[in-house]
């Protein structure tokens, strides 16, 4: 069963979400976007992508593992290739992007990427959250995967030595994509990815998924639907 799978291990793989017609589509549609960029974390303000990602909720086997009340918060989309290439090393996606700073004593690391203000919230909200990565190019292990740790999630937020404790004694599993498929994942499982050594394109939208309601008297974004405020992506996604 995919949602017991998915609350086991932290991640899950659908196939065949997405048809190549539409891959190609979305594909024409990141063309668009600055070529010297490795990615941007403002794709929401597009209308197209908020249209992808209420499509990605509605499906029949993503709703399985995201509530019903949840919404797109964030996309990010990134490329590796033979041109830009990168690797990641295992870590737990701890920052979330909010509308204002608030002063609490559980909310730490804050920062500003592409004009847009992050923070990492309580441990309790990360372990909600819900990852949706699609991929619109196949994914082999010779084009970077993503490597995930199962479990890894059940530990809350981890420190820099319990991250190497589990690096050095879990059993990574990597994640090979076809045209299509998406990753579920948690956002507090480990991840990593290396360097991609094959000539092709690994192009992902990684959508999160959260409640409407945050703590600490956050609130996400108001989305700019303009695209205004959105900067270059200055640092490599995994």
């Amino acid at each position: 069963m995919l949602l017991e799978r998915f609350n086991l291990e932290g991640f899950a793989r659908i196939p065949g979400i997405l048809a190549a017609d539409d891959c190609g589509a979305i594909a024409e549609k990141i063309a668009l976007l600055d070529p010297e960029s490795a990615g941007t974390r403002c794709l929401l303000a597009d209308e197209w992508c908020r249209d992808l990602a209420r499509r990605l909720h509605g499906h029949p086997a993503i709703a399985e593992v995201v509530p019903t009340n949840f919404a797109a918060v964030q996309c990010t989309y990134f490329e590796k290739s033979v041109d830009r290439n990168w690797l990641v090393p295992f870590h737990q996606d701890l920052s979330i992007p909010v509308a204002t700073r608030i002063e609490h004593s559980e909310l730490r690391g804050w920062s500003e990427k592409e004009g847009e203000l992050f923070v990492q919230p309580p441990a309790g909200l990360l372990a909600q959250l819900v990852a949706i990565r699609i991929h619109l190019d196949p994914c082999r292990e010779t084009d970077g995967p993503l490597q995930c740790i199962p479990g890894t999630h059940l530990y809350g937020r981890m420190s820099t030595d319990e991250i190497a404790h589990y690096r050095e004694n879990g059993s990574p599993v990597s994640c090979a994509m076809a045209r299509g498929d998406v990753l579920l994942m948690r956002p507090l499982v480990l991840h990593s990815s290396s360097k991609a050594d094959g000539h092709s394109r690994r192009r992902v939208l990684h959508f999160v998924f959260g409640p409407s309601e945050l703590p600490c008297g956050l609130s996400w974004p108001s989305r700019n639907l303009s695209g205004k405020g959105c900067k270059s992506a200055g640092r490599p996604y995994a």
